[in-house]
This record gives structure tokens, C-alpha cells and sequence, in this order.
């Protein structure tokens, strides 16, 4: 008995080194994954932001009147040029004709008791000075004067007021300019500051687009920009004019208005796109700052994680997490966790893993 328990012994003893010596030679003979290198590439293509909008005049503004009354005459169209000071509109008046009559009236009125009030005004105050007047009688015709004076003065203004009103009644042309929008015909009633025609200053235009939240601190007054008209094809360069710091009515993005050179042949309204160079500091500058880009297919991606396979000192597979910024074509931009002409795997022959064996092609 003790001889076969011996034996028995024996035999699983040899079973569990076999075992642990075929474990140990599959592990020492596991094939290094073939990868192919690349270094990490730099351009300056992602170093801007886009943006569409649309060219609108520098100078637009809205005709309207501050009086309610039908409209008896509009020379005016769209398209036709106009100069400054050029009688647009005419507003029916007839009823402020009625009331500038009314003022005349009042005015004539008033002239007559004050130069009667001014001539009683003086004689009391010779007799005063004579002594044939008690200084309550000079009193009594001083507050007279003052009085008529008033009266006189108060229908003055009545008459400027009722000129004011005139000059609502035959509108003009605040700008030199095109007509662009027409909003009433001869005949219509005219409100209060219901427009009627818009005015748009000729050959002097704006373009103007929507900026994101991730660009706009980046874009300064001044910074030269990349303006191409879609109707042309033609690029020209601009000049950034006005930075709006509000997007509350805008829609979460923020206006940006640019100088564009003038030509005949651009109209407001023409789409245009924009490109604003900058650099990654924050500076706006017209050089651009090289930017760090991979190929998407490089990449690996865990949830919101995204990384890159390195190839470490002891010939294994590092996964590093970087992080990306823009997207340009089959490239993706690497803001961190990569340096400049840094090699990574961009192919390999097996199924990568951090800390797996790779030897290089």
C-alpha cells in the first residue's frame, strides 16, 4: 500500500511540472505584434475658425414718420439712388395746417396784450419814479408785463412745434443711398414709426457671421480675416471691425462684423465665407500656429476617451489618452498627450493592447 501511495504521489507530482513547463513555454513563445510606425504630423490648416454669413450695408436705416395720416405722395422705388436730403414722402397735413393756424392766431393774441402790457409797464414806472405811483401799482403792472411776456413766448413755441410737425409731413432722405425694401404705397395710412422704406448706403458693405463660444475670445478688432464670396469664388481679405460680447439674442453665438474691400460687383445679401486665422495662445495674428494631427484610423476611442498607441522603451504598446480638437478631412487634431513629430502606431498585424509585445516594421 505505501508503495502505490508512493507512486501515485510520484505521478501527480510529474503531472504539475509537465503542466507548469507548457504554461511557461507558451508564454515565452507569444510572437511579438508587428506595428508600423509614423511620427506625428504638423499643419496649419486647422489653426482657424469657419464661419458663414451673408454682406449687409454699413449704413441702413428705415424711413418712417412721427405722424398718423395717408400717404399723398411716394417718389420713391426700389432700386433707385437717392441723396441725402431728397424729399421721399409726403404725409396729408391738413389738420397740422389747421393747427398752425390756430398758433398764428394765438400769436397775434399774445404780441397785442404784451406790447399793451409793455407800454402800461412803463408809463408806471415814470410816474413811479415821479411819485404819482405807489410801488404796489408799479408791482400790479410789472407781474402784467411778465405775464403778457409769457403768453407770448408760450405761443412762439406752439408755432415751432407745429414747424416740427411740418417737417414730419415731407419726409427726406436721411443717407445718400439705394432703396432696398418699399413697405407702402401712395395712398396707405402712415403710423408712427411704422417704416416705409429702407435706405441702404451704395458701396459701402459689411460682411457679418455667427461665431461659436470656442472661438470668439480668440477674435480681436483689427485681425485680418479670409472673406470668400460665394457668388465670384473670389477670396479677399477683411478686416474684423466689430466683436459683439452678447449672444443672448443671437442664439448662443456671437456677431462678428468684417470690413470687406469694395467692388460693383458685391451686393448686400451675397453669402460669404469666413476664416479666421489664429493662434492656439490666444494671440490673433496673420501667421498661423502649427497644430499636431493623426489620422482618425489611428485612434482608439472608450467611451469619451480617446487615445493613441506609443511604442515604450521595452518594445510594448502604450495606450495614451490625448485629447482632440478639430476634424479636417480623414486628420484629427491633437490639442494634448502627444508631442510634435512624436512616433505612435498607426498599423499593426494583431489585436492591440496596453503592455502587449510589438516589434517594429
Amino acid at each position: 500500500m505505501k508503495i502505490i501511495k508512493t507512486g501515485l504521489f510520484l505521478s501527480a507530482v510529474a503531472i504539475l511540472a509537465s503542466c507548469s513547463s507548457d504554461k511557461s513555454e507558451i508564454k515565452d513563445s507569444s510572437k511579438p505584434i508587428e506595428v508600423q510606425l509614423s511620427n506625428s504630423a504638423t499643419t496649419d490648416a486647422l489653426a482657424n475658425a469657419g464661419a458663414s454669413g451673408k454682406l449687409v450695408a454699413r449704413n441702413s436705416v428705415n424711413v418712417s414718420t412721427r405722424m398718423m395720416g395717408y400717404i399723398t405722395g411716394l417718389k420713391a422705388d426700389v432700386g433707385d439712388f437717392v441723396s441725402a436730403g431728397q424729399l421721399l414722402v409726403r404725409i396729408n397735413n391738413t389738420d397740422i395746417q389747421a393747427k398752425g393756424g390756430q398758433t398764428d392766431a394765438q400769436i397775434a393774441q399774445a404780441q397785442a396784450n404784451f406790447n399793451l402790457a409793455q407800454k402800461d409797464f412803463k408809463r408806471f414806472q415814470n410816474l413811479y419814479n415821479n411819485q404819482s405811483a405807489s410801488q404796489k401799482e408799479l408791482d400790479d403792472m410789472s407781474a402784467r408785463y411778465e405775464m403778457a411776456k409769457a403768453n407770448l413766448d408760450g405761443a412762439k413755441m406752439m408755432k415751432n412745434e407745429v414747424n416740427s410737425q411740418y417737417r414730419y409731413t415731407n419726409i427726406t432722405a436721411p443717407i445718400s443711398g439705394v432703396i432696398t425694401a418699399k413697405y407702402a404705397s401712395q395712398g396707405d395710412l402712415a403710423n408712427p414709426g411704422m417704416p416705409i422704406l429702407t435706405i441702404e448706403s451704395s458701396g459701402n458693405l459689411q460682411a457679418q457671421v455667427l461665431v461659436s463660444e470656442q472661438d470668439i475670445t480668440l477674435i480681436k478688432n483689427g485681425m485680418p480675416v479670409k472673406v470668400l464670396m460665394k457668388s465670384t469664388n473670389k477670396e479677399v481679405v477683411g478686416t474684423v471691425d466689430e466683436v459683439s460680447l452678447s449672444s443672448i439674442k443671437t442664439g448662443a453665438q456671437y456677431l462678428v462684423k468684417i470690413n470687406v474691400p469694395q467692388n460693383h460687383e458685391y451686393l448686400a445679401g451675397m453669402f460669404v465665407n469666413v476664416v479666421f486665422p489664429f493662434k492656439r495662445n490666444g494671440s490673433a495674428n496673420q501667421d498661423f500656429q502649427e497644430s499636431v494631427t493623426v489620422p482618425k484610423s489611428a485612434t482608439v476611442e472608450n467611451g469619451q476617451l480617446t487615445g493613441i498607441y506609443t511604442v515604450s522603451s521595452a518594445n510594448t504598446a502604450t495606450l495614451r489618452w490625448v485629447r482632440i480638437g478639430k476634424i479636417l478631412g480623414d486628420h484629427v487634431e491633437i490639442l494634448s498627450g502627444l508631442n510634435s513629430r512624436e512616433p505612435y502606431i498607426v498599423s499593426a498585424n494583431g489585436k492591440l493592447f496596453n503592455g502587449a509585445k510589438v516589434r517594429v516594421k
